[in-house]
Formats: C-alpha cells, structure tokens, sequence
C-alpha cells in the first residue's frame, strides 16, 4: 500500500496551523512554581532555555508565537523542529541531538500543563 502524501501533508499543514493559533498566557496568574517531577523534563527545560527561550520566552510569544497554550502533540512539535515551518528555522539533529529534543517536548508538555 503507498502512503498517500497528499494526505500526509495535508495533515502535517493543519497541525502546523493549530499551533500557529491561539492567544499567549500572558500576564495569567500562576498558582505556583512550576512542578517538574521527571528527570528528562528538568533536562528538558535546561535545553529549552538554551535553544528555544529567545524566541519563546518562557513559553510564550516573542519573536514566536508561544508554545504554552498549543495541544499539539509530541511528534507535530518534533516535526516543526526538525523540518522548520513559516518563520522557524530547521533545527538539525547536530544541533539538538534526539534525545535532546525528547527531553524539550517533555517540558513543554509540563509546561502546557500547569
């Protein structure tokens, strides 16, 4: 069976729309410091304020849209990282290794979570 790629990107275009839209978690009041209980979401935070803060502040919109109100999932974020979508440069595997990546999803779910 081929895989349909129209399809394919058809679906990976809509997931990239979904996590264009959305207001930022600006001002919100948080109810606490932020609980990370994983060991790779500690990583993960580590390397997010390495990689990804610059441009995502703490998670929200910046010289980026924010990142702390998208439901997108795990894969749709690695797929944007890794393949660079509108204004986001492609991150390569020499930059951010897998596992790295891993550990900033991990975070970035925590972080959504909160």
């Amino acid at each position: 069976m081929k895989p349909n790629y129209m399809l394919l990107a058809l679906v990976v275009l809509l997931l990239a729309l979904q996590t264009g839209c959305g207001a930022a978690r600006k001002n919100e009041p948080i109810s606490g410091p932020l609980k990370i209980e994983s060991e790779e979401a500690s990583v993960g935070e580590r390397l997010y304020m390495w990689h990804c803060n610059q441009c995502h502040p703490g998670g929200e919109a910046g010289l980026a849209p924010a990142l702390n109100d998208k439901p997108a999932p795990g894969f749709a974020i690695q797929f944007q990282v890794r393949h660079g979508i509108g204004a986001m440069p492609r991150i390569s595997d020499d930059q951010v290794s897998g596992g790295e990546l891993d550990a900033i999803v991990s975070y970035l779910v925590v972080l959504r979570n909160r």
